[in-house]
């Protein structure tokens, strides 16, 4: 079981990676091994990622707490009646609803939903909950629109309740030791000159469906699907998803956003479907953009894209400075920090746990080979000291749950994640006007 976990805790945690610890299920568990007060959760949108958020809550334990009482999707004979037999065997006793307002009008003891829907219905239905007294965690993206995003981010001034979105690496304490330790109290990497992002998707077929399980034309008009190939594969589909840039790139492009602690002056992408038939793929499936951002130590560009490959180069989110770059993922098996040739010594911090050391020292690596003129010698890569092997959801919802109990503050502010909204959906924008384009203050703001 682990829930949220304080400065403190994660303090004495990063520290003990350091040592060689990883941040397992069993480590977490000792920093809150009382068994918690109950949340009763609903569950919207039983899905994919919503079975993916509700596996991170079991994972927690039987002592965390929470519990599923209502689980709703409109796919009753399959997404629907497999989470509630999933959750079943697990104790909880969830009931299912195919419309999510049959589940407000007849639930009266929950406390929060879980929002897992496609796109196109995150601001209806988050609206919808806080107004109804709950609190509400989302998944990404916000909205499809900017005008969804402002309208959650107002309901949820106006209701007092909290809300959530589930940009996960802001609760990952691999990306907290970074961003807290690397970036801000040591200033390894120096002043950021640029910022590199990624996620190369897999080409792959699109989403299929059982002839067994097909739903009714009428339901599927009722909720705004044309066809089932639309409800599978709705990412790809104007007015409902946004595009994989979209998707996927929100939580990336908000790390830039968070680790260089400004919002960016412009964005200029180029984009379009090259892989995948244009008739069911209306969203782009090739996008690189190019944002400008003012810190506080210089202005710099930030790149990202996301291509269909053969996912070549997966995910990560590198930031390159003067004395040293910081690449990072959330796989654990991806991301180093390397150090600049003639910057300062970084023993010191090695010692205090806050890089491990070299396998390999890159000035060994070079010793004996002998260098062109215009090449440098490579930087040595140490490693970043926190393992996080619990699901990548995992800490995010658990700062949720302990927002709720009054014992932590939301990681990720709503006013944070419209900012974010607006970053990224301006993508598609440029792409599609073939024109730089510029943030207002007024852009960024509720």
């Amino acid at each position: 079981m682990t829930t949220g976990i304080d400065r403190r805790s994660f303090l004495h945690l990063t520290t003990a990676a350091g040592a060689g610890l990883a941040l397992s299920p069993a480590l977490l568990a000792q920093t809150n091994a009382v068994s918690q007060e109950p949340i009763n959760l609903g569950l919207i949108g039983a899905g994919v990622q919503g079975e993916t958020l509700i596996n991170a809550c079991i994972k927690m334990g039987p002592d965390s707490g929470i519990r599923f009482k209502a689980v709703c999707d409109i796919w009753e004979d399959l997404s629907l009646s497999r989470v509630v037999g999933l959750l079943s065997r697990y104790g909880h006793e969830a009931r299912g609803y195919v419309d999510y307002r049959d589940l407000l009008d007849a639930e009266r003891d929950l406390d929060a939903v879980l929002i897992a829907t496609p796109d196109c219905w995150h601001a209806e239905q988050t609206v919808a909950c806080l107004k109804a007294g709950l609190h509400v965690y989302c998944e990404v993206p916000m909205s499809n629109t900017v005008d969804g995003a402002r309208q959650m981010v107002q309901t949820a001034q106006e209701t007092g309740k909290l809300l959530q979105v589930g940009c996960q690496r802001r609760s990952n304490p691999r990306y907290l030791h970074c961003y807290d330790r690397l970036l801000n109290t040591t200033g390894l990497l120096g002043r950021v000159t640029a910022v590199n992002g990624q996620w190369n998707l897999p080409a792959r077929s699109d989403r299929g469906w059982s002839q067994r399980r097909v739903l009714d034309p009428t339901i599927l008009q009722k909720y705004g699907y044309r066809s089932m190939h639309h409800l599978r594969n709705w990412m790809w589909y104007k007015g409902s998803g946004s595009g994989p840039v979209v998707t996927f790139g929100v939580h990336q492009v908000d790390v830039f956003n968070w680790f260089l602690q400004a919002l960016p002056k412009s964005v200029t992408a180029r984009g379009g479907t090259y892989y995948y038939e244009r008739d069911t793929h209306e969203w782009y499936d090739a996008v690189m953009a190019v944002f400008e951002y003012e810190t506080d130590k210089g202005p710099l560009m930030a790149h990202y894209q996301t291509i269909a490959s053969s996912g070549y180069g997966g995910s990560f989110e590198a930031f390159l400075g003067d004395q040293g770059s910081l690449e990072l993922s959330e796989s654990p098996t991806r991301g180093g920090v390397y150090r600049d040739p003639e910057a300062p010594d970084w023993t010191k911090w090695i010692r205090l746990g806050f890089l491990r050391s070299p396998e390999v020292d890159a000035e060994q690596v070079t010793a004996s080979v002998a260098l062109e003129a215009q090449e440098t010698k490579p930087p040595a890569r140490y490693d970043i000291p926190v393992v996080v092997d619990v699901p990548y959801h995992q800490p995010h919802l658990a700062n949720f749950f302990d927002a709720i109990r009054g014992k932590a503050a939301l990681r990720y502010t709503p006013e944070q994640a419209y900012q974010t909204a607006v970053t990224i959906l301006k993508i598609n924008e440029a792409v599609a006007s073939g024109r730089t384009l510029h943030f207002s203050p007024q852009d960024l703001a509720v």
